[in-house]
């Protein structure tokens, strides 16, 4: 279509070092790309016209491509200076340069867009659950908001953002959101494909359904077999205590997942959507109305979205919500889950958007195996052998990874290598067993100091995880959430064996995000000669909350029954450590911080000082002391 912009989606900046450089954008025409590197002065570093071991193109549709840019730099770039960078677009006829197709996409009295390599992390950004129909501001929004006022000296800009889960709801979707989805389906072709064991088979019936909006639960088999998957995966139960997840717009297809990413990203392509005339029912009308006032706002803010992340590489790693809620949280969801072919449909056509959106661009050459077998899979038609990939991704164990920065950066998949309860099969799993946490304890031996990334906290909310415990004993534990290290006995003894272990860094910091609150944390481990300290910064949401009169409430009692000589702390895990909270209000008895933004955390050396920051979407700083 010649009305369709050549990229809808990025420039991203991924992942960066002296010796490469990586980028994703989804362009609607094969365009091959030039790529420019100048440095401060504009005087040229590299150009380069990118050849197939550069760039794997990713046909998810018949005017979509995810072009995958990895770049090999001979010569090393500069640390800690910004490097500009230029794309150049060709296909038969048509040539674009960058800033020709996205005039908006850099800064007043820039010329080009730019990045920074940074060997020692300083000064780092962290945030998890981004919710776009949640009713807040985007914290990465603040990003830009930080980068248009002192980002372009390159000391100050920050070194990296780091992601650490649920950059998307596919399970929690508006009903505006899933109506834009739909409708980018069709303006670019994306994918259909069939699948089985569903009321309905393929993406057609899925879209012409008089259950597609608000009511998706009525599609699923319900059939005896799968009433497990049923209740345990998609019935948009409540959660009384936490949350209540809207099942109801849960994601299905492959397009459908592609089609966020497009759309929570970048602004190009809702100019397009029309929000009339659509085909929800009347008792979801006032919640629709609802929900496009706050997704219009989201989309208010994406142009700076998308201009920050085109200008500090970004690392990610999945939770839960960017596949579905509860993902893998027993051994009897997976049973349930990956023991029916449209669950298990649902699940990979998430995990396949995640690797080319998501997973790829955080180690490139850890993926190269995958993306040498692409052509097997996509072309500009279909998906092909959709069932064969999903399978190789569930069985895939390079999620985790880990970046030679100083400290050392570790992120750590804490969902696909659960340690499984063999006792119950509705006890929570560890989340992450013994082989994965042996191989985590690898990256550490010997390293001074280390930035440690967990989507979830390994230190909780005592009050939080009692509650959790209370609904496990009963057999309820996906009523509660119960995802926390302390949850699994075995996965609990073995992290805080890691950090007593003599060769254990003497100094971590561990970033961690899931909850929809902020907290800080020093720990220390008493009675130990060789123990390590600890600085534990969860930042949680990007773009969401928690109940605030509950939170609340779970602060004050967690303050009282959990206060440091109360003997209720002799029955956790944790009563060897020594836990100081940095309050959020030095003028508050509050420990917990509720609000959407985006972490910030600033290290010296000094190791006696983090320095923990969270840049609120109303523009406030909230120093953690």
């Amino acid at each position: 279509m010649s009305s369709l912009p050549p990229i809808v989606a990025g420039p991203l900046v991924r992942h960066v070092d002296h010796h490469n450089v990586t980028l994703w954008c989804v362009t609607t025409q094969p365009y091959q790309i030039t790529v420019s590197l100048f440095d401060q002065q504009l005087t040229p570093l590299f150009e380069q016209t990118l050849t197939t071991e550069q760039v794997k193109v990713i046909p998810v549709g018949r005017n979509a491509f995810i072009q995958c840019i990895s770049i090999n730099v001979k010569q090393a770039l500069p640390d800690n200076t910004l490097i500009y960078y230029d794309l150049a677009l060709s296909y038969q006829q048509h040539h674009y340069q960058l800033t020709e197709v996205l005039s908006d996409l850099v800064y007043s009295s820039e010329k080009l867009p730019s990045f920074k390599i940074s060997k020692n992390i300083d000064n780092m950004l962290h945030g998890s659950c981004r919710k776009p129909h949640f009713e807040s501001g985007d914290g990465l929004v603040q990003i830009d908001q930080l980068l248009a006022t002192d980002g372009f000296s390159a000391e100050q800009r920050p070194s990296l953002v780091m992601m650490s889960g649920d950059q998307v709801y596919a399970d929690d979707v508006a009903g505006p959101m899933l109506v834009a989805i739909h409708q980018v389906i069709e303006l670019l072709g994306l994918h259909t494909e069939n699948w089985q064991g569903a009321v309905v088979n393929n993406t057609d019936s899925l879209l012409a359904s008089e259950f597609c909006y608000y009511q998706r639960d009525k599609l699923l088999p319900r059939t005896k077999a799968n009433k497990a998957v049923y209740e345990k995966l998609f019935a948009a139960s409540k959660k009384p205590i936490f949350t209540s997840v809207n099942a109801k717009n849960h994601l299905v297809t492959f397009a459908e997942n592609i089609a966020m990413y497009l759309l929570v990203w970048s602004p190009e392509l809702w100019q397009f959507i029309d929000f009339t005339g659509t085909n929800i029912p009347d008792d979801y009308q006032q919640q629709y109305q609802d929900e496009l006032t706050i997704i219009k706002q989201f989309v208010q803010g994406l142009t700076s979205v998308r201009r920050a992340l085109a200008h500090i590489p970004s690392y990610m790693i999945f939770d839960d919500h960017d596949i579905t809620d509860d993902w893998n949280l027993t051994r009897g969801w997976e049973e349930a889950a990956y023991g029916h072919p449209f669950s298990k449909r649902i699940i990979g056509n998430s995990l396949i958007s995640y690797w080319l959106c998501q997973g790829w661009g955080n180690q490139p050459k850890k993926f190269a195996s995958l993306m040498e077998q692409s052509n097997d899979w996509f072309n500009e038609q279909a998906l092909i052998e959709q069932d064969q990939l999903i399978e190789q991704l569930l069985a895939w164990q390079d999620w985790h990874y880990s970046l030679a920065t100083t400290p050392k950066l570790v992120v750590l998949d804490t969902r696909t290598q659960r340690w499984r309860s063999e006792s119950r099969a509705s006890k929570p799993s560890g989340l992450m067993d013994w082989e994965a946490l042996t191989e985590m304890q690898q990256e550490l031996i010997n390293e001074p100091r280390v930035i440690l990334v967990s989507p979830a906290p390994i230190y909780g909310v005592k009050m939080i995880e009692t509650i959790q415990k209370i609904f496990t004993f009963f057999g309820q534990p996906l009523m509660v959430d119960a995802e926390n290290w302390m949850a699994h006995s075995g996965t609990a003894n073995v992290i805080l064996n890691i950090f007593r272990h003599i060769k254990t860094p003497p100094e971590f910091i561990i970033l961690s995000g899931d909850v929809h609150y902020s907290f800080v944390y020093d720990v220390t481990h008493r009675f130990r000669r060789n123990s390590s300290k600890i600085v534990q910064v969860t930042c949680s949401g990007i773009k969401n909350e928690f109940p605030a009169g509950l939170l609340q409430w779970l602060d004050t009692l967690n303050r009282y029954l959990y206060a440091p000589y109360s003997p209720l702390n002799w029955f956790t895990k944790r009563r060897r450590m020594k836990i100081i909270v940095r309050k959020p209000d030095a003028n508050k008895q509050d420990q917990l911080y509720n609000g959407s933004g985006i972490g910030r955390i600033t290290l010296t050396n000094d190791a006696d000082i983090v320095k923990a920051e969270l840049l609120t979407c109303d523009s406030k700083t909230i120093h953690f002391d």
